[in-house]
């Protein structure tokens, strides 16, 4: 039996232009004041999932809303996405408090992200 009490989609990050409106939007969409308000990035918690807003779509350059799937270990999940079709877009980087990132690009062009927590 395998532990997936860490794995599935449980962060998604959406790109904005405006980062005070889009912060009142979403704050009056989800009933709640930001977790985390930076001028960097500002980020909702609902009930385990994780909304965050990124000015200007970030270092990343996002697009568009990427879902990130929370993994126990990243290095092996990009290997083998890698290895089914994946092209690596952001290589795996710390993100603060030991907290691990990547980005994929699916063979039809999807961006998804890989997430690993310490």
């Amino acid at each position: 039996m395998t532990d997936s009490s860490n794995r599935g989609i449980k962060t998604v990050l959406h790109p904005v232009s405006d980062l005070a409106t889009a912060k009142a939007m979403y704050t009056a969409l989800l009933g709640v004041a930001p977790q985390t308000d930076s001028s960097y990035y500002v980020g909702f918690e609902i009930e385990g999932q994780q909304i965050g807003l990124v000015p200007a779509g970030g270092p990343q350059g996002m697009t568009s809303p990427v879902a990130y799937w929370h993994v126990p270990d990243i290095e092996a999940k990009l290997a083998a996405v890698t290895a089914a079709g994946a092209t690596v877009k952001e290589a795996t980087h710390d993100v603060g408090g030991g907290r691990l990132v990547a980005t994929v690009v699916d063979p039809d062009g999807n961006v998804l992200g890989l997430l690993q927590d310490r």
